[in-house]
C-alpha cells in the first residue's frame, strides 16, 4: 500500500447488504460502485452484539468490547442491581464541585494514535466520542450525547387532554391549560433541579391560529421568544435558559411541533438540545468548535440520537414531519462533511450519516404488508420508497467525498452492521421465569410496568437475570449483592441455560428464534471482558429481545408480535446481519471485520499503533 496524504471516512449507520448489492446492480448507487470498481467491495463483520455503539467503538479502537468496554446501550450495576446508560457517566466529588461527564468507552481511538504519528483529525459525530476524545484536529461527538435533562432524549407532548394519554417511551405529557377562547399556557420542561429540587421549568404560552392552521408560541426571556409553528411542520430552534443556581444557568434549544388544533390542541417538543454555542458539557474538541459549526452553519441538533423516533414510535408526530426532520439532518451532517473536507488538505476527515439506521428502524414495516406492527392494515405506498431513497441519499454523500478526492486519498464508505426485519419479540426474563431460574416478588406479577429496570425480582431464589439487548447475566455469590449462584456451579448452569434457550420453538411458525448462546469467554477479551454478561443471546432474523427484557423487565409472555412502529432492527445474530465496506484501493476482501479498519488506516498514513490492535490491516 502507498501511504497517502489524506483519508476519508463515511459512516453509513446500518446499510444492510441484500439492499445495497441489488441497487448496485442495478445502477442506483453509481457512487458506491464506482467507489467499488477503483478498489472493492466486501461484507463486514460486525461485532457481538451488532450495536451502533459497540460497533463503531470496534470500528474506533480496533478491539473487540471487551478490549473498549461497551457492550450495550444499558450495562448494570451488580452490587444495586440498577441498571445505567452504558456510553458515559456523569462524576462529582463533592457538593461544591461541579460534575464532569465520563467517557466509559476505553481503548485509544485511531484519531489520538494518529495525532501522536503527527497526523490531523476531523472527526464528525462517532458514536463514544462523549466527552470527546484527545487528538490533533477537530471532533464533533456522537451518539452518547445526553439531552439537557441527562438522557439519551426526552421530548414533551402536551395537550389539552392530558388524562386520556399514557406517556410512552422517551416523553413526558404536559398539559395545555386553557386561559381564553385561543389562548393557553403551559411549560417547558428543562433539566432536573439541584439536589432532587424538581424539574425546572420556564413558563410557555400557546395561542392557536385555526385560519392559517398554526400555533404561536410565546417565552419570555427565549430567543426568539414567539414563534409560530404550522401543523405537521417543525418550527425554528427556540434558545431557552434554566436557572440552576445563583449565577448559574442551563443553555438549551428546543423545536416544536404542532400536532392537531381541534377537537383537542395537540403539541410536541422535542428533547432540549444542548445549545452548541455554549453546551453544559464540552461536546467538541476544541471546546469552540461546536460554536464555530453553529456560527457557520446555524443552529443543530446536538443529542446522540437526533431523530425524535420516539415521538414518531408514541404517534406524536407522523410520518412525514419525522422525514423532514431527517432531512435536515442529513443537510447538516453533508454541510459538516464538506466544511471538514474544504479544510482539510490532509489528514482523517471521518463523518457518520445514522439516518439511514433509524429510518429503517422505523419503516421496515412498510416493505412488508404481514408485518405486525401494521396491525392488518395495507401499509402506505407512499413511503414504500423511503428506505431505498436513505441509500440513494447515502451514495450522494459518498460521491460528494469522492469529488474531493486525488490520488493520494483513501476513501472509505462503510456501515456498521446490516438490518432486517423485526417482526416477534424474545423476552428473556420471561423465560428464565418459566423455566425458574428467576423469581419474581410476590407483589408483582408479570408484565407489570413496575418490574422494568430490574425491579421486582426476588433475588434470594433468582439464579439468572437479563437487560439490554441479549445479555444474560448470572446471579453469582460474590459477585452481585444477593448472589446466589456459586462460582462453581456457573458452567453448569451456563450449560443448562444455553441448551434449554437453543431449544426454544415458536409455536406460531415452528421456528427457533435462537441460533446460539455464547458464552463470555468465546466473545470478548481484554481488560474489560469480565464487565460483560455472562451470556450473550444470538436470535435469528425476524427477532429481537422484547422491549420489557431491554429495560430489565419481565413481561408476561416470552414470545409475542411486535407492533409497535420500530419495525426493523439489527440486534439478531452477528453472522446475519453483516455490514458493507467499499474503497477506493485493492484491499484483501475475505474475512475481513470492523476490528480491521483502524489498523488499515494507520498503515496507509504510516503510523505505527502504541499499543497491540486485534485487526489486521486489510491491505497486508
Amino acid at each position: 500500500m502507498t501511504r497517502v496524504r489524506k483519508v476519508i471516512v463515511i459512516g453509513l449507520d446500518g446499510l444492510e447488504p441484500s439492499l445495497v448489492e441489488p441497487m448496485l446492480a442495478s445502477g442506483s448507487l453509481p457512487n458506491l460502485a464506482r467507489l467499488a470498481a477503483l478498489g472493492g467491495y466486501t461484507r463486514l463483520g460486525t461485532t457481538s452484539p451488532a450495536q451502533t455503539p459497540v460497533a463503531w467503538s470496534t470500528f474506533a479502537t480496533g478491539l473487540n468490547p471487551g478490549g473498549h468496554g461497551i457492550f450495550d446501550f444499558i450495562s448494570r450495576d451488580p452490587k444495586t442491581y440498577l441498571p445505567d446508560l452504558a456510553l458515559n457517566r456523569f462524576a462529582q466529588k463533592n457538593a461544591f464541585t461541579p460534575p464532569r461527564a465520563v467517557n466509559r468507552r476505553q481503548g485509544e481511538g485511531l484519531w489520538t494514535t494518529l495525532a501522536y504519528g503527527g497526523v490531523t483529525s476531523s472527526v464528525i459525530r462517532c458514536p463514544c466520542t462523549f466527552p470527546p476524545d484527545e487528538l490533533d484536529g477537530q471532533m464533533l461527538s456522537g451518539m452518547g450525547v445526553p439531552d439537557l435533562r441527562g438522557g439519551l432524549g426526552t421530548g414533551t407532548f402536551y395537550s389539552t387532554s392530558p388524562q386520556t394519554i399514557q406517556a410512552g417511551e422517551g416523553e413526558q405529557i404536559s398539559t395545555l391549560q386553557k386561559t381564553g377562547a385561543r389562548t393557553f399556557t403551559t411549560q417547558i420542561i428543562g433539566p432536573r433541579g439541584p439536589r432532587s429540587s424538581g424539574d425546572l421549568t420556564l413558563p410557555l404560552e400557546v395561542t392557536i391560529n385555526p385560519e392559517t392552521d398554526s400555533a404561536t408560541l410565546r417565552c419570555p426571556g427565549a430567543k426568539p421568544d414567539e414563534v409560530t409553528v404550522r401543523r405537521g411542520a417543525w418550527g425554528e430552534w427556540v434558545r431557552v435558559r434554566f436557572k440552576t443556581g445563583l449565577l448559574q444557568s442551563a443553555k438549551g434549544m428546543v423545536r416544536f411541533s404542532l400536532r392537531k388544533l381541534e377537537p383537542d390542541v395537540e403539541l410536541y417538543a422535542s428533547p432540549v438540545n444542548f445549545d452548541p454555542k455554549d453546551p453544559l458539557f464540552p461536546i467538541s474538541e476544541p471546546a469552540d468548535f461546536s460554536s464555530e459549526l453553529a456560527d457557520d452553519l446555524g443552529p443543530f441538533y446536538t443529542t446522540g440520537m437526533a431523530e425524535d423516533h420516539a415521538a414518531l414510535m408514541n404517534g406524536r408526530i407522523d410520518e412525514q414531519s419525522f422525514l423532514q426532520q431527517c432531512e435536515e439532518l442529513w443537510d447538516q451532517r453533508q454541510a459538516m462533511l464538506m466544511r471538514s473536507l474544504e479544510q482539510s488538505r490532509d489528514g482523517l476527515v471521518f463523518c457518520l450519516f445514522d439516518t439511514p439506521d433509524r429510518v429503517q428502524h422505523l419503516f421496515w414495516r412498510f416493505l412488508e404488508p404481514d408485518h405486525p406492527a401494521n396491525l392488518g392494515a395495507k401499509p402506505d405506498p407512499a413511503f414504500l420508497d423511503t428506505i431505498a431513497a436513505q441509500y440513494r441519499r447515502a451514495d450522494q454523500a459518498v460521491g460528494a467525498a469522492l469529488a474531493t478526492a486525488d490520488d493520494q486519498t483513501l476513501v472509505i464508505a462503510l456501515s456498521d452492521h446490516g438490518f432486517g426485519s423485526f417482526r416477534r419479540c424474545v423476552e428473556l426474563n420471561a423465560w428464565l421465569r418459566d423455566h425458574g431460574l428467576l423469581k419474581m416478588t410476590s407483589d408483582t406479577k408479570p408484565g407489570d410496568p413496575e418490574t422494568s429496570l430490574l425491579r421486582g425480582i426476588d433475588w434470594t431464589q433468582t439464579k439468572a437475570y437479563a437487560v439490554g439487548l441479549g445479555g444474560i447475566y448470572l446471579n453469582q455469590a460474590g459477585r452481585e449483592a444477593q448472589g446466589i449462584v456459586a462460582p462453581a456451579e456457573a458452567e453448569a448452569l451456563e450449560s443448562q441455560i444455553i441448551q434449554a434457550l437453543t431449544g426454544l420453538q415458536d409455536p406460531t411458525n415452528g421456528h427457533k428464534p435462537v441460533r446460539e448462546v455464547r458464552r463470555r469467554a468465546e466473545l470478548y477479551s481484554g481488560p474489560h471482558a469480565m464487565e460483560s454478561p455472562d451470556l450473550m443471546v444470538h436470535l435469528d432474523r425476524g427477532y429481537r429481545v422484547g422491549w420489557a427484557t431491554g429495560l430489565g423487565g419481565v413481561a408476561a409472555e416470552v414470545l409475542s408480535d411486535n407492533i409497535k412502529r420500530w419495525s426493523g432492527d439489527h440486534i439478531f445474530d452477528p453472522a446475519v446481519v453483516p455490514g458493507v465496506l467499499f474503497m477506493n484501493r485493492p484491499f484483501r476482501s475475505s474475512g475481513c471485520d470492523l476490528r480491521d479498519l483502524s489498523p488499515t488506516i494507520l498503515e496507509a498514513f504510516g503510523v505505527s499503533p502504541r499499543s497491540t490492535l486485534e485487526g489486521r490491516s486489510l491491505f497486508s
